[in-house]
Parts: C-alpha cells; sequence; structure tokens
C-alpha cells in the first residue's frame, strides 16, 4: 500500500487530493497548520507548519510519496514577508527534509502566476518552456513561489524525483477558506462587480487538479513542469455565465487597462495602509489579468492523461457550495 503525505492537505485542493488518495486505497497523512475535522476517516493528520522542520520531521516518517501543496494562495497579505517565509523557506525546508528519505515520487504545486511576465511582453502563448525571471514577478506572491518552483527544480536537478504542476485558478465545491478565484465568483454571483477587466482567464475544477497531482506522480518526467489548466473564457462571457446560473442580470461594464492597474494600486494602497483588510482588486491579480496569456495546457493532457470536466459543470457545483 502506498503512503502519502499532502503537506497542506486541509486546503481547498489539499482536502481533494486527500479524499482522491484514500479513494485509491493508499494511507494517507497530512501536515497542516488548520483543524482536520473535515479530512476523512483514516487519514493521520499532523499539525504543524512546514516551516518547522522537526514537525516536517515527523510528518515524513514512512512514507512513499509527497505532494507538497501547504503555501499562502493569498495575493495580498499585510505583512509581505509571510509569503517568502511560507512559500519559499517552507518549500527548502520540506525539500531538504525529504532529501533524508528515499522518496518515491514528490509533486511540487506551483502556480500558473510563475510563468505570466510582468510587464507583459513576448510571446501571448505560454507553455511550459516560457523561462521567466525573479524580477518578472507580478507581485510577492509571485515571487515568493517562483523561488519556491526554482528550489523544486534544483532539488531535482541534484537528484531528487520531484515533479512540478502549475495549477491554473482554482475553482469548484469545498472552497471553505475561500481563495482568491472563490472569492471572485463570490462578487459576480451577488452582482458585486460592475466594472471587469476585460481579460480572459484560465479555470480549472480543483478535483480535476487533484488528480493532475496524482498522474504527474505516476506519469510525470522527473524535472519537468506541467500545467494543470481547464477552459479559458474571458471575463465578460463568465460573468454572463454565472448570472445564468444564478438568475441575476449580469450586469458589468469593462474597463481600460490603464484605470484597472490605477484602481489596483489604490486598492491596495487603502489595504496597506488604511483598512488592513484584503482590497477588492489586489494588485498582483490586475497585473496577472492584463498579462493577457494564453497557457497551453496540452502538455499535461499529451504526457499524463490530464482530461478536466467542462468548465459549466465546475461552475455549476461550484455555486451550488457558496449558496
Amino acid at each position: 500500500m502506498t503512503a502519502s503525505l499532502v503537506t497542506g492537505g486541509c486546503g481547498f485542493l489539499g482536502r481533494h487530493l486527500v479524499i482522491a488518495l484514500t479513494a485509491r486505497g493508499e494511507r494517507v497523512r497530512v501536515l497542516d497548520i488548520a483543524a482536520s475535522a473535515s479530512l476523512p476517516p483514516g487519514v493521520d493528520a499532523i499539525a504543524g507548519s512546514i516551516t518547522d522542520a522537526s514537525a516536517v520531521t515527523r510528518a515524513l516518517d514512512g512514507m512513499d510519496r509527497l505532494y507538497h501543496l501547504a503555501g499562502i494562495p493569498d495575493l495580498w497579505l499585510r505583512d509581505k514577508s509571510r509569503f517568502d517565509q511560507v512559500n519559499r523557506v517552507g518549500t527548502e525546508i520540506v525539500l531538504e527534509r525529504a532529501a533524508r528519505r528515499d522518496m518515491q515520487r514528490i509533486v511540487h504545486c506551483s502556480t500558473e502566476a510563475v510563468l505570466i511576465p510582468w510587464p507583459a511582453g513576448g510571446s501571448r502563448v505560454v507553455d511550459e518552456d516560457i523561462r521567466t525571471g525573479f524580477h518578472d514577478m507580478a507581485g510577492p506572491y509571485c515571487r515568493s513561489k517562483f523561488l519556491a518552483e526554482q528550489a523544486a527544480l534544483e532539488a531535482a536537478r541534484g537528484g531528487l524525483p520531484v515533479v512540478v504542476v502549475n495549477p491554473t485558478a482554482l475553482v469548484g465545491p469545498g472552497d471553505h477558506n475561500a481563495t482568491p478565484p472563490t472569492r471572485m465568483l463570490q462578487m459576480i454571483a451577488a452582482g458585486a462587480m460592475p466594472f471587469h477587466l476585460p481579460c480572459r482567464l484560465n479555470l480549472v475544477d480543483a478535483r480535476d487538479a487533484a488528480l493532475g497531482h496524482i498522474l504527474a506522480a505516476e506519469h510525470g518526467r522527473i524535472g519537468e513542469r506541467y500545467i494543470l489548466g481547464g477552459e479559458t473564457v474571458a471575463m465578460a462571457d463568465l460573468i454572463h455565465c454565472v448570472a445564468a446560473l444564478t438568475g441575476r442580470s449580469g450586469r458589468s461594464r469593462a474597463i481600460p487597462d490603464r484605470l484597472a492597474l490605477a484602481a489596483g494600486h489604490a486598492s491596495e494602497w487603502l489595504a496597506d495602509h488604511v483598512t488592513h483588510h484584503p482590497p477588492k482588486a489586489p494588485l498582483t491579480g490586475v497585473r496577472l489579468a492584463l498579462a493577457a496569456v494564453e497557457l497551453d495546457t496540452s502538455k499535461a493532457r499529451r504526457e499524463l492523461g490530464f482530461t478536466p470536466r467542462p468548465l459549466a459543470e465546475t461552475l455549476a457545483d461550484a455555486l451550488r457550495d457558496l449558496a
């Protein structure tokens, strides 16, 4: 019986991965700072942070595979240093401790955001072969995830059996912590998005992305990246689709890029210095949208057999869960 450790297993994506692994009959352990009450029966839960080397060591004991999902997924924090401390340093600790074990496979969960350069430039079609740098990143979240991914790829070059996956924007049921894509859906469903960027988003069902991690563990090539993406949709079309599913009007006007960028700067300044609450338009999110790249997801489909479900099904399930 395969034994798998999932860091961040109590999060949105993590819980779906834990459910999928237990359904396959695997022995599953979770390392997470969150409560474990929502985990399936029989899952071994360890309360702890990936920044705690001793907790990571205990969690890895007896494990065959490691799925490293733990991290901060938010696009804004009042204390920006936490992005680096958790996403980069935590990843380095996990990899260093895993290197002391005889792991069959390590799947590192990165993000699409590290593939999208800011300011926008070059090809509008992006795949896993793009080479971005630290100074191309759209904000502190992206920079921390970029450095974490670089650590994972370096570990693979050093001999660890690491495969990297880059999920796109995760949506679907079960997002109890309301990650940025889910908050966006909540705003649309509530009719609280009178203005929008004329951008295109790649959305993937978190349940499918979880299965993509397992496919990466089984079929992914060591040292390679795989974009786990679903359908690409224009923001205007997404708003209309959500409106049709909720019965709301879906009225929203597109705004110019410069105005959106100015609003992002203003919203983030107010959050940093006045309200200390997450901004409605995080500057990092605005920049990623304005980069306007198209993600080529064919590699994961071709090499892993990744086949995400239709977006309409995902949206219906997500909105039903949010109601």
